[in-house]
């Protein structure tokens, strides 16, 4: 499916600083391995609330998770003012922010629930499976801009090639 005319993610000038920036190559790292940790801690979490065991490695998954969510959402701050001049909520990644909002919420709330101890083990990994799920709508929100912005960029032209004789 083609993107609609007349819907630009990026202005040229945001598409150079965009390529130019180092902040792009941090997110474009930081993004999978994100979610490689999330994986990981999902089952370690799910083997947890189905068993009862393996209740510290799914703690420190989940705050191993969290540390690398912290980190790409401050980097992708970074990336944002770079290339369209604030650091959250451009208008062409304003839902996506908005929802890594609610992603940084719960993540904090489950930090904040178990430094505080005011939630029981079972407790606590549901609120991160809840984030977890949330992360997965989040990242699916930025894979589709991602996609947008591959259909919507300016095709090279192609140079002839000489064919031999």
């Amino acid at each position: 499916m083609a993107p609609q005319r007349g819907i630009q993610l990026y202005t040229p000038e945001q598409r150079q600083r965009r390529d130019s920036s180092r902040w792009t190559l941090v997110q474009g790292i930081l993004a999978p391995v994100q979610l490689v940790i999330c994986v990981i801690s999902a089952v370690l979490v799910i083997r947890f609330l189905m068993t009862g065991e393996g209740y510290a490695a799914a703690t420190v998954s989940v705050v191993i998770k969290t540390a690398a969510l912290y980190t790409i959402m401050v980097t992708g701050a970074i990336w944002e003012k770079e290339v369209f001049g604030q650091y959250l909520l451009a208008p062409a990644f304003f839902w996506e922010d908005v929802v890594s909002f609610l992603v940084i919420a719960l993540h904090t709330v489950y930090l904040v629930a178990l430094a505080a101890g005011s939630m029981t083990q079972e407790q606590l990994m549901q609120v991160a499976l809840v984030a977890y799920a949330i992360y997965v709508v989040n990242a699916a929100q930025f894979l589709w801009k991602l996609r947008m912005a591959r259909l919507s960029a300016p095709t090279a032209q192609t140079v002839p090639q000489e064919v031999p004789a």
